[in-house]
């Protein structure tokens, strides 16, 4: 019987503390599936290295941000279920077979929130938490969708919502490859995860880049949102 083939996508940027790590437990936790890694990398440091030799497959790319880095790896898994996380130990690496099991009972993407049903969260700090709920209800509202966390790196996507969608975010990539699906009618599920100190330097402006989240929140509320299909 043919194993269903997940791709782990990734973008790297001076993670060589976490990158066989955060490999490894993909390996160990999802043993029965056929395992593809794609991570796009702006490394100086020994990232794509480590990685290469655990046999992901690393796509160099001059650093441009967040989201055309992430958006590389998307455009080239070949997985049919694809799992987005971030290469710094923050997300549980164990909630990923339920996500697969969601996506297998007939959900298109199974969103990994780290607010659902929480009041507080060490790893995270207060004014990103305030920053993250702003998101969440801002997309809620205008986007007729439930949402706790917009801007969570980790979700399972059916290929499909992949494909037909087109991407343009940068930093408010995470945002948009939740409320472009939601606006199109894609079945969508939340579920609660731990959320965990991450290894290495942040690299992200808190100011800067929550800015250039709401701006891509508001923009399609104008601009619409089509599958690649109907342009």
């Amino acid at each position: 019987m043919k194993k269903t083939k997940i791709s782990i996508c990734m973008c790297t940027k001076n993670e060589e503390k976490a990158i066989e790590r955060v490999i490894t437990e993909f390996k160990n936790v999802l043993k029965n599936y056929d395992l593809e890694f794609v991570i796009t990398d702006s490394s100086k440091d020994k990232t794509p290295e480590l990685a290469r030799n655990l046999g992901a497959k690393v796509i160099t790319q001059e650093p441009k941000g967040y989201g055309f880095a992430l958006r590389e790896s998307l455009l080239n898994a070949t997985g049919d279920i694809i799992i987005t996380t971030d290469c710094d130990g923050t997300y549980p690496v164990d909630a990923v077979p339920e996500m697969i099991s969601l996506i297998n009972q007939g959900y298109d993407i199974v969103s990994a929130s780290r607010l659902k049903g929480k009041k507080k969260v060490e790893a995270m700090k207060g004014l990103n938490k305030l920053g993250n709920q702003l998101f969440a209800k801002t997309v809620s509202i205008l986007y007729n969708c439930g949402c706790t966390d917009a801007s969570t790196g980790m979700r399972a996507f059916r290929r499909e919502v992949i494909q037909t969608i087109e991407w343009t975010e940068n930093i408010g990539l995470s945002l948009e490859l939740f409320f472009k699906p939601a606006a199109l009618g894609y079945k969508i599920i939340e579920i609660p995860i731990d959320y965990k100190f991450r290894i290495g330097d942040v690299k992200l402006n808190p100011w800067k880049g929550g800015l250039a989240m709401m701006k891509s929140i508001l923009k399609y509320k104008i601009k619409p949102i089509k599958k690649k299909s109907e342009k």
